[in-house]
């Protein structure tokens, strides 16, 4: 499933760019079907009553579901970008960091789905997510 020959290293490097490095999301575990990063609440991802965004919430997780499939599929052949996401925000915080954990529903030749679990340290759950991506082909 997961490309095991990518490090943390170049996750945290060559992937992560752009939005990801904005807000402070750093790439922490690859296992064989999962992806797990952490992102900071601060002031790059609270709303203005000073809760952690439910819209950074889900820039998180689709980052990390996102990430994962692209690790599934030959680069050189395919790419993968969302097609859909869904979240529901269970619970606020105002500061500390959040952990989000993509684990693959369905590996398929045009569509992966993942489940994306978006957590505080204490592994309560803030955030439940579920990423629906599309497999395109390279011209």
């Amino acid at each position: 499933m997961i490309r095991q020959d990518v490090t943390l290293e170049i996750l945290n490097t060559k992937y992560n760019s752009n939005m990801c490095a904005f807000i402070g999301i750093e790439y922490t575990e690859i296992g064989e079907d999962y992806l797990c990063a952490k992102m900071p609440v601060n002031e790059r991802t609270r709303q203005p009553l000073g809760l952690l965004h439910g819209g950074a919430s889900v820039v998180l997780a689709e980052s990390v579901g996102s990430l994962a499939s692209n690790l599934c599929v030959d680069n050189t052949k395919q790419y993968c970008v969302g097609l859909s996401i869904n979240a529901n925000h269970i619970k606020s915080l105002t500061e500390g960091f959040v952990y989000a954990k993509a684990e693959s529903v369905h590996i398929g030749g045009k569509t992966h789905i993942w489940n994306i679990k978006v957590t505080t340290e204490d592994e309560e759950l803030v955030c439940m997510s579920r990423l629906t991506v599309a497999v395109l082909d390279k011209k």
